[in-house]
């Protein structure tokens, strides 16, 4: 029983840490723009805002996963010291 625990445990933290952030190098500096039209540049703003919309619900449900296991991660920890 005890063993399952354990294994429960570290299954979810790995999971945890599978799904964590991952801190990326800053890109380097861009080299000085060249003028570019400004009207250009709404267009391409627009085009994105519904592909911004449809992430959304995927981002809040990664986030509710992510809540999950780690609320069963402390259940099976707090279960595992008892």
């Amino acid at each position: 029983m005890k063993n399952s625990l354990v294994l429960a445990a570290l299954i979810a933290a790995a999971a945890l840490a599978a799904c964590g952030k991952k801190e990326e190098p800053a890109p380097a500096p861009a080299p000085a723009p060249v003028e570019a039209p400004a009207p250009a540049a709404a267009p391409a703003a627009s085009e994105a805002a519904p592909a911004a919309s449809d992430a959304a619900p995927a981002a809040s449900d990664a986030a509710a996963a992510a809540n999950a296991a780690a609320t069963a991660a402390t259940a099976a920890a707090s279960a595992a010291s008892n």
